[in-house]
């Protein structure tokens, strides 16, 4: 079973995540799948990438179901390609569309935050408890969606949102039913299509305040504290009731 399934319509691309008995949490290949694809896009003619999650959520996070095999090096190279695969998300010339429901936790919770449009369905839940197990992932993306002192109450707290508060706080940007979801995303790729690709690709520029290899460090110096994969499994020990090892939440 492919684990990503893309679809090219013209100049919009819909991935879907496509590990819905994992409840899509991002594992290795398929964090490689995400940014193939949105490599390939930037040498197609895009409009709009559409990101959404097959199944009961959108995504649980890091895939956490091997950790007692891996080292903190293996972990350490995950929570890279990662920051990469968001920053290509956030980044990128054209918009970014994300499509939310469910569970959506960690760096699913990110995934969506790195979007241009996110979009969550009522009763969609959101939790970042990245600065849980003192990772750095994200963080001045989130601050620049719901402000620093919101960010900083979020991840610090490891607190689940619902969707209300998720749209006050500016982590998404509207809360619509999934049978919405179609029109939505053929109103964002018209006026999108309405500017000329240069001049999207400058504006994306302008407004993103991308400072890839700054967050890239930041990351790198949190995951390369010693002792990564005892932290992961002392939050999860904190949290079985409500985190399986099946899926993540980072």
């Amino acid at each position: 079973m492919t684990v990503l399934h893309a679809d090219r319509r013209d100049t919009v691309l819909t991935l879907t995540l496509n590990r819905p008995e994992k409840h899509n949490a991002l594992d290795p290949e398929l964090v490689e799948r995400l940014i193939e694809q949105l490599t390939a896009a930037r040498t197609e003619p895009t409009d709009l990438v559409v990101l959404r999650g097959a199944g009961p959520g959108f995504s649980a996070g890091f895939d956490l179901s091997r950790l007692a095999e891996q080292s903190d090096g293996d972990l350490l190279h995950r929570f890279v390609r990662i920051e990469q695969l968001l920053q290509a998300v956030h980044d990128a010339p054209f918009a970014t569309l994300a499509l939310a429901h469910g569970r959506v936790f960690g760096a699913g919770a990110d995934l969506v935050c790195a979007c241009t449009h996110r979009i969550a369905a009522p009763g969609t839940r959101f939790r970042l408890p990245g600065l849980a197990f003192g990772i750095v992932l994200g963080t001045r993306r989130l601050a620049a969606r719901v402000g620093a002192d919101t960010a900083r109450a979020i991840q610090a707290a490891g607190r689940t949102l619902d969707a209300d508060e998720a749209e006050r706080t500016g982590l998404i940007t509207a809360i619509a039913e999934t049978d919405a979801w179609e029109g939505i995303a053929h109103t964002v790729a018209r006026e999108t299509g309405a500017i000329t690709p240069t001049a999207r690709a400058l504006f994306h520029r302008a407004l993103a305040d991308a400072r890839p290899d700054e967050d890239l460090a930041h990351l790198v110096r949190s995951a390369a504290e010693p002792g990564l994969r005892e932290r992961i499994r002392a939050y999860l020990a904190g949290t079985a009731g409500t985190t399986k090892a099946a899926g993540g939440e980072r």
